[in-house]
């Protein structure tokens, strides 16, 4: 029985990934025993146990930024945490420990290359955070979304998708994706979507703009996220919701879509070949800029600064490319093109190498 330690959690960009490859894993081999680390405060704390899976907790131990009463409490707690994922990798007789990154992550890359365990990452941001910067000097394997993810040994796997998400039949369902969300089925829909707690640019311009997207002959799927400080306009083929529990279906019935660019969105947009604008989070290192990178240079999305994405860019630049057919067909192909609906099946590959370049002596350099 092959024992796997998922270490990763805090934001859903760490743990949506980990948990497909954890369905992915338990699904192939029901006897292995699938571990995940993560902390208490994390979103992992809920939605790990939720999905049947034991969750082992550590402390939260962020590098420190500036000189203050955290960094001079740093090492020790550090080695302490360390020495905790190590208990962990020896009592549970952990095979091979699989890193998504996160505060857990680099505990316990140092544990597992002290204990000489195998290690697999899979790095979902085209801008790596610092624990798979670190931990890509001694893994094994690792697997990465963006071409250009400045990582050691990096291959393009993709994201790992869920389940509905990679098996998604668009055309099939279609036809229920748009009565689900009162829309007609003949007719082009854009999806605006800035996440779950949503986007204020884009909420803001999308609703001004509203008339005359619908005027131009596209229906509207306007999803606002939590807490926005938008209205309905109350147009007609303009469906405004703050929530859609069915994402697989919104993504059926989208021609085209506004979002902003996080990796998992990004890559569910190109895996399942719809085109795209791309507004970048303006705070932050700047990684969904990097994130949009692939697919704008294939022709499958255009991005657009936040402060630029406007109702007056609306009418000069989205507007014209939404009223030409033939525009959108070739985007959706050029998505379709850097896009992959088998990155689960591609990570899991990458976990069994690392697996079987250990157990061979052939492990990556130290």
């Amino acid at each position: 029985m092959t024992v796997y330690l998922l270490a990763g959690g805090g934001t859903a960009g760490h743990v949506n990934p980990l948990l497909a490859v954890a369905d992915r894993l338990r699904e192939r081999d029901p006897e292995a025993e699938v571990l995940v680390l993560g902390t208490a405060e994390g979103l992992e704390s809920r939605l790990v146990p939720a999905r049947g899976y034991e969750l082992l907790t550590i402390a939260k131990v962020p590098f420190p930024r500036r000189p203050n009463g955290a960094a001079v409490r740093f090492p020790k707690r550090f080695r302490d945490s360390v020495a905790d994922v190590r208990e962990i990798i020896s009592q549970r007789g952990v095979d091979v420990v699989v890193g998504f990154g996160g505060y857990v992550s680099t505990p316990a890359y140092l544990a597992a290359r002290r204990l000489g365990v195998p290690i697999a990452i899979h790095e979902a941001n085209a801008k790596p955070g610092l624990a798979n910067r670190l931990g890509a000097r001694w893994a094994e394997t690792v697997g990465v979304v963006f071409s250009d993810t400045p990582l050691r040994h990096a291959e393009v796997v993709g994201m790992p998708l869920r389940r509905e998400i990679e098996q998604l039949d668009r055309a099939a369902l279609r036809g229920t994706a748009a009565e689900f969300f009162g829309l007609d089925s003949d007719r082009p829909v854009l999806l605006a979507t800035g996440g779950s707690l949503g986007a204020r640019r884009i909420n803001r311009t999308m609703t001004a703009s509203a008339q005359a997207l619908t005027s131009a002959g596209w229906q509207v799927l306007h999803i606002t996220g939590a807490n926005a400080d938008v209205s309905d306009p109350g147009i007609a083929d303009y469906r405004m919701l703050e929530y859609a529990d069915r994402m697989d279906l919104a993504l059926s019935v989208a021609d085209a879509a506004v979002s902003r660019a996080g990796a998992a969105t990004v890559s569910e947009l190109a895996a399942l070949g719809i085109p795209s604008v791309l507004v970048p989070y303006p705070v932050g290192n700047g990684e969904q800029r990097f994130n949009a990178a692939d697919v704008v240079a294939a022709g499958g999305a255009i991005l657009v600064d936040d402060a630029d994405f406007t109702p007056e860019l609306v009418g000069e630049t989205v507007l014209p490319m939404l009223a030409d057919d033939e525009r959108v067909a070739r985007m959706a192909v050029a998505a379709a093109s850097v896009g992959h609906r088998d990155g689960t099946d591609r990570m899991i590959d990458l976990i069994d190498a690392a697996s079987g370049a250990n157990a061979d002596g052939t492990a990556a350099d130290a």
